[in-house]
């Protein structure tokens, strides 16, 4: 390995810079979950149907996830701060139009036009940060921000929207994302680089409708299995999904400037972190929305006491993504994963014990693992997957990375989600009393929510029975989900070993070697005509090197 002139190092400007990219993160993030303690406020004005609630809740992740790779490449092409404006500009506009929603369907509408506005500003946040800081220990510390603020951002959704629904209606904790949208736009010309693609190609737009489609068709195929059992629709949903898919690939690989280049997916060090990224956040997100309404339903709480309770994970995270950066010096990145995803596990591990009655310090103490596991994993795997990609590349690296957050967080709410709520129907079954009118007994049956208003209505004793069994019903729910969560960290944890065994410690600044690659490991040189020489030389050569127009703002 040999040793050449430090980069240059980033100053003021840059780390102000990042403090606004991080704020568009952690709002991007945080709408995954701000709707979380918002739930019974939702179905009590706007009373929407089991089915209807649940894509309230993960249509923003859905096209958020389908439609980043797209604009990864837009913005490598087109400009990424460019993008990153006009994201914010949309965001802003769509969070005005939800907070109003006068209907469960116009609210599932405004929420897939902000998946829209998320992805239009998403990948941009993460590309910029391989421009603004050419220092490998300066990258990798911007980095484990970033991943604070995406990570933190799910877990401050429902602190964030505790306090506004202790004050004010169900919409307000949309307009929280106006101001920062307004500031976004006033500061990032003057602290923030434009860098586009010195040699963009063109853009394929067939390759990004196959890239949409090969994820939406499964993700509504699982949906639809849990939620109404099996059906033709499903079934051909199920089936679509990988044939777009396979077609997506096969663009790919035959047209002449393709969205994604396939061959940085044969590099272990991209891909293996990409794959850790899916099951973390499917884990993370999909159990969220359990342990909220467990505060909020089965304890009883009001929308800020809850989030309060809930104020431990994000300083959790933010803890452990510190504590990761310094450890990443010394120790193999390896390690460091799958050590995080072993205490991920046992975090929920401990939620597999929380019960109608338990005590707070077993949810919080389980929330809390799981936020201190993930956030020494999630550090370590964004910088790994950005720093083994190209720089003109780095747009779609980061796409490629977020989409595997996002497209895991919303197989979580789907998949957990309607796991639970299948499990809720069943068991609750048996306790709603008799005699109710159709509709108040078709909303007990479907969700804790809808149990808890309808319980309101009851005398007692059949009060206190309805509630009891629904929320038995939950807990059960939550419980098995959590083993489900623990057991994929686990084999996560062994894959994560197994894959990344022969990445190394990443070079201290002033070394130039690919970060987080072992100079003893075999790297691909064949990559394609098309891909950066910075990757398919020597590991001698040195990563972040200076390209054209990255500096011009």
């Amino acid at each position: 390995m040999s040793t050449t002139a430090s980069p240059q190092l980033a100053g003021r400007r840059e780390w102000v810079g990042l403090a606004v990219l991080v704020l568009a993160n952690l709002l991007i993030s945080m709408d995954i979950s701000v709707l979380y303690l918002a739930v019974p406020f939702i179905t009590a004005s706007l009373e929407p149907s089991s089915v209807q609630q649940l894509w309230i809740l993960d249509i923003y992740g859905f096209l958020l996830a389908g439609l980043l790779i797209t604009m990864g490449v837009l913005g490598d092409r087109f400009g990424r701060r460019r993008l990153l404006m006009t994201g914010a500009a949309l965001f802003g506009a769509a969070s005005v139009a939800a907070a109003y929603a006068g209907s469960a369907e116009t609210l599932i509408g405004t929420r897939a036009l902000l998946g829209v506005a998320g992805a239009i500003l998403a990948p941009s946040t993460l590309a910029l940060i391989r421009n603004m800081f050419q220092d490998v220990a300066q990258r990798r510390t911007a980095i484990a921000i970033w991943t604070a603020g995406f990570a933190g951002g799910a877990a401050l959704g429902p602190l964030v929207s505790g306090v506004l629904l202790d004050h004010f209606w169900w919409g307000s904790v949309f307009l929280i994302n106006v101001p920062a949208m307004v500031l976004l736009l006033a500061l990032a010309p003057a602290l923030i680089p434009e860098y586009r693609d010195p040699r963009p190609g063109g853009f394929d737009l067939l390759s990004a409708v196959l890239s949409l489609g090969a994820v939406l068709p499964v993700i509504y195929g699982i949906k639809s299995l849990a939620q109404d059992g099996v059906s033709a629709l499903a079934v051909a949903a199920l089936l679509a999904g990988p044939l777009i898919g396979a077609a997506f690939v096969q663009r790919q690989r035959t047209v002449r400037d393709p969205l994604i280049d396939l061959n940085l997916f044969r590099v272990r060090a991209f891909s293996a972190p990409m794959a850790v990224n899916v099951v973390a956040f499917f884990a993370l997100v999909g159990f969220a929305l359990f342990s909220t309404q467990w505060l909020q339903l089965v304890r009883g709480m009001g929308p800020l006491e809850a989030a309060l309770w809930s104020l431990p994970a994000p300083v959790a995270v933010a803890f452990a993504t510190t504590i990761a950066t310094g450890v990443a010096r010394t120790v193999r990145p390896v390690y460091i994963v799958s050590t995080g995803l072993l205490i991920t596990a046992v975090g929920f591990l401990v939620l597999t014990q929380v019960g109608v009655h338990s005590h707070l310090a077993v949810l919080v103490g389980g929330v809390v693992g799981v936020a201190v596991g993930l956030g020494v994993a999630l550090t370590l795997t964004a910088d790994m997957i950005l720093g083994a990609a190209p720089p003109e590349r780095a747009g779609a690296a980061s796409a490629l990375s977020e989409t595997a957050n996002q497209l895991g967080a919303a197989l979580g709410v789907a998949i957990l989600g309607s796991i639970g709520a299948a499990i809720y129907r069943t068991d609750v079954r048996d306790t709603v009393p008799s005699g109710m009118p159709p509709e108040a007994l078709q909303a007990a049956r479907e969700t804790l929510g809808g149990a808890s208003e309808v319980a309101q209505q009851l005398p007692e004793p059949a009060r206190s029975g309805l509630l009891d069994g629904a929320r038995e019903a939950f807990v059960h729910g939550l419980n098995l989900n959590a083993a489900i969560a623990a057991a994929v960290m686990v084999a996560a944890a062994v894959a994560a070993t197994l894959l990344l065994r022969r990445q190394a410690v990443t070079p201290a600044p002033g070394t130039s070697a690919v970060p987080g690659v072992a100079t003893d490991a075999p790297l691909d040189t064949s990559l394609g005509a098309r891909r950066d020489t910075s990757l398919d030389t020597s590991l001698d050569a040195p990563l972040d090197k200076s390209v054209p127009g990255s500096a011009g703002s």
